[in-house]
């Protein structure tokens, strides 16, 4: 039934990585944002411009980079003979990541909404420290989807 997704696999495993790269980039660089802009010492026109650069980016970029990486995803998942999802333990490592990945990209989304309205109270020390998150994450998926080691 599904194996049309079998002569896309190439295709889909491309723009996968792709949108997996897009969605990486808003992830890596929001909270860099956000570091500056808590940083910023109330000067109206810079808060001004952080808030349509940190909107721009979550709305216009990191959105829908990570929606079509879902759907990337679930279609490598669905491809038959791609993923053994009764022993593939690494898929589920990998999935679970993705999933935090997920969420943390919705507390991002919420900080954009509390700059926007000027009520952020995190500290630029705050933003520095999750700025790991999905670096710590990545390496993780990155691990489990090349070297698939359980």
């Amino acid at each position: 039934m599904l194996d049309f997704l079998s002569d896309l696999y190439p295709w889909t495993k491309a723009l996968h990585v792709i949108s997996v790269i897009a969605w990486m980039a808003g992830l890596f660089y929001l909270p860099r944002l956000f570091v500056y802009h808590a940083m910023e010492d109330n000067s109206q026109s810079m808060s001004d411009r952080f808030k349509v650069m940190e909107m721009k980016l979550y709305k216009y970029i990191t959105m829908p980079a990570m929606i079509s990486s879902w759907t990337f995803g679930l279609m490598i998942v669905l491809t038959p003979g791609i993923i053994d999802l009764e022993s593939d333990v690494w898929f589920y490592i990998k999935l679970l990541c993705a999933i935090l990945m997920t969420i943390f990209h919705f507390v991002l989304g919420s900080h954009v909404t509390h700059f926007a309205s000027d009520t952020n109270d995190k500290p630029e020390k705050y933003f520095r420290i999750i700025n790991e998150i999905p670096t710590i994450l990545m390496i993780i998926i990155v691990f489990m989807a090349i070297l698939r080691p359980f």
